[in-house]
């Protein structure tokens, strides 16, 4: 399933930067079906690189109260027209559960086709080929630039037997690209990994693509469980 919004279709046509806390432009409160269509693109790339994998496609469109039925339609048929089985509407947001049954119907339906899984890569090609496999044929990137850390990284984990481990690309979900700033499908650009790191336990190795911060991960059971607020004294307990 990929989600799309119309929202976030607009803003890859070159709608105006969404800031925190202020009102959202009219751009994307107001049906624009010429500002959505020119972000149809980046959807349909998604789409491409999902049937890559040899597995159908569909398309939940997430629907905010101000998306109008015409701009709905226009996702639904370039999602259809770009191989994608089906796109539908969910407000499940609204409407709970109820709002998310054809949803899961074209799931089911998606499910019960014909499939032809396959990875992207061998996982016995080296880290680098890796790389710039997901970089070049998944981004659309010309290529990778790796600084000396990152060439270290590559060194240490080949001599450590961790280059047989499967590529999680560390990057930012507002762009193909790295860079953030790049909408629709960017062409002409290479990919920067600044450094790359291990999951041993997990299994895969991540390289950090630009400016890319990263969140601990958690245990089987977080220590988040033991905070608790005690109702007597009103006092957060757990936190040291």
């Amino acid at each position: 399933v990929i989600v799309a919004t119309i929202r976030a279709l607009k803003m890859h046509g070159g709608g105006p930067k969404v800031v925190a806390g202020k009102p959202l432009a009219p751009e994307y409160t107001d049906e624009n079906l010429g500002l959505l269509e020119k972000g149809l693109p980046n959807m349909v790339v998604h789409i491409e690189n999902a049937l890559g994998f040899g597995v159908p496609v569909v398309v939940a469109i997430n629907r905010f109260a101000t998306d109008t039925d015409a701009e709905i339609e226009l996702v639904r048929k370039a999602a259809v027209a770009a191989g994608a089985e089906d796109a539908v509407m969910a407000d499940h947001w609204a409407e709970g559960g109820a709002g998310a049954v054809a949803l899961a119907r074209a799931v089911i339906a998606a499910c019960d086709k014909p499939r032809d899984f396959r990875f992207l890569y061998p996982l016995e090609w080296d880290i680098k080929k890796k790389i710039e496999t997901i970089a070049t044929l998944i981004y659309g990137a010309d290529g990778v630039d790796y600084t000396p850390e990152a060439e270290a990284k590559v060194a240490l984990y080949t001599r450590l037997g961790f280059d047989k481990l499967p590529i999680c690309m560390a990057k930012t979900h507002l762009s193909l690209s790295h860079d953030p700033a790049l909408k629709g499908v960017p062409k002409g650009f290479r990919i920067p990994v600044r450094d790359i790191r291990a999951s041993v336990g997990a299994g895969f190795l991540y390289p950090l693509c630009g400016d890319m911060r990263t969140m601990p991960g958690l245990p089987t059971r977080p220590v988040y469980y033991d905070v608790d607020l005690d109702l007597e004294t009103g006092k957060v307990k757990g936190l040291f």
